[in-house]
């Protein structure tokens, strides 16, 4: 059997993640960060300017890395390409990454509207949340939350229409018994738009604590 290849170079692995060392060492950290928003600051445990004045309905935010190289090749190709192996590499390294956040009774992956999920043919929010609930130990509970509302591609958008693009758009099913504290799951965060959306539709709906942990968070 051939040895495992690095997901980012396609050089040998050989740290048992498939990443080779340079490119292992070459992930953009997010080593300081607001606590609420995630926002990379030039201090750790401290809140930016934003979340000092309009506080986001997550009570923490933890995302690992920047969206910067080789993050952002990696992780458009597991997001549009169906690369389930990256986004089992990424799950591995943020699990290694959060174990200092505060535990959540479940991990809520951010879904797709049905539409969308039917043309890409998988959600990656789940995908990551999937290997990501098993590395750590915790229930996945992707039957809470739903996108109601089929909304624009966010990528174009400026960080005002992108809160109008995603207001309302999410809802929690009904019937569901409901954690006091979740941690939603997704890929990447760029003003925090979606998540705060879904974060208000699962306080809204009786949980008592939304935290948000993502992969990479665009500076």
């Amino acid at each position: 059997m051939l040895p495992p290849s690095c997901l980012i170079c396609r050089e040998r692995a050989t740290n048992g993640i498939q990443l080779c060392e340079p490119c292992a060492q070459s992930l953009p950290e997010n080593a300081a960060s607001c606590g609420r928003c995630g926002l990379p600051l030039p201090v750790e445990h401290t809140l930016c300017g934003d979340c000092l004045r309009r506080p986001p309905p997550q009570a923490a935010t933890r995302a690992v890395f920047l969206y910067r190289p080789p993050l952002d090749r990696l992780l458009p190709r597991a997001k549009f390409h169906a690369d389930l192996a990256s986004l089992r590499l990424l799950a591995a390294l943020m699990a290694s990454r959060v174990g200092t956040a505060d535990r959540p009774q479940a991990l809520v992956p951010v879904p797709l509207h049905r539409g969308r999920l039917r043309r890409r043919g998988f959600d990656q929010a789940l995908e990551l949340a999937r290997p990501l609930s098993r590395h750590l130990s915790l229930p996945l509970r992707d039957d809470l939350l739903r996108r109601g509302r089929a909304t624009s591609a966010q990528t174009r958008l400026d960080a005002a229409a992108r809160r109008r693009n995603v207001r309302g758009a999410f809802e929690v099913r009904h019937g569901v018994a409901l954690p006091a504290h979740v941690a939603l799951v997704d890929d990447v965060m760029t003003t925090g738009a979606t998540v705060r959306a879904a974060a208000t539709a699962l306080l809204r709906a009786g949980v008592a604590r939304v935290d948000v942990w993502v992969c990479a968070r665009v500076p």
